[in-house]
């Protein structure tokens, strides 16, 4: 499994003309399915006099993905397969493309729609701005008082993201921190507790 992956910085649109037909192809993030439909939603509300609004997505990356597309009215498989088509195949993750579609007068034809679906795409993804995902792990750990500021430094040696402190008999911190750096970070810990304190996983991949 990847620990790092690239996913869109932002949200962007361009236009792409095939004969006098217009295609709005806007790409962005979604973390979840649900951020997807509400992302293809906005765009159909933005424009609800086009013909068409066809959309792929891609949630996750690697082996662990959700997928979804639609025609949206195009002919089967012209529209949603290529754009899907062209998500996988960038090799990013997190990501939704709506191609919305404004009829010109005249028909593409099959292999035209899959042309032009495919070309909006690609397009679209040049002009996008990407940056780096780090996968992290949902751990926590109880220590006696006498770690706490230890193991707060040590936390933010491995670049890990506290969540959650409670102050109890012994302290308990709940903390995200980078798949890559968790085995470290836990063997570290052992150390400066004279192997007394262990972390537990609660989720991978957050």
């Amino acid at each position: 499994m990847k620990t790092s992956y690239q996913v869109p910085k932002q949200t962007v649109r361009i236009e792409y003309q095939v004969s006098n037909s217009r295609f709005y192809a806007t790409i962005g993030r979604a973390d979840s399915v649900e951020e997807a439909k509400s992302f293809i939603q906005s765009i159909r509300q933005e424009m609800p006099d086009a013909t068409h609004h066809v959309y792929a997505y891609v949630i996750g990356h690697g082996s662990s993905v959700i997928e979804g597309m639609s025609d949206d009215g195009e002919p089967s498989g012209t529209a949603g397969p290529p754009t899907l088509a062209v998500l996988r195949g960038s090799g990013l993750g997190n990501i939704v493309l709506v191609t919305t579609r404004y009829f010109g007068g005249t028909k593409l034809g099959t292999g035209g729609l899959v042309h032009a679906y495919g070309q909006a795409a690609k397009e679209a993804l040049l002009a996008l701005p990407v940056e780096t995902l780090i996968v992290r792990t949902l751990a926590g750990v109880d220590i006696p008082y006498s770690l706490y500021e230890r193991v707060k430094l040590l936390l933010h040696e491995f670049d890990a993201e506290i969540d959650e402190e409670i102050f109890a008999a012994d302290v308990t911190i709940v903390f995200r921190i980078p798949s890559d750096n968790t085995e470290s970070f836990s063997e570290r810990l052992r150390d400066l507790s004279s192997g007394q304190v262990h972390i537990t996983i609660l989720e991978e991949n957050v």
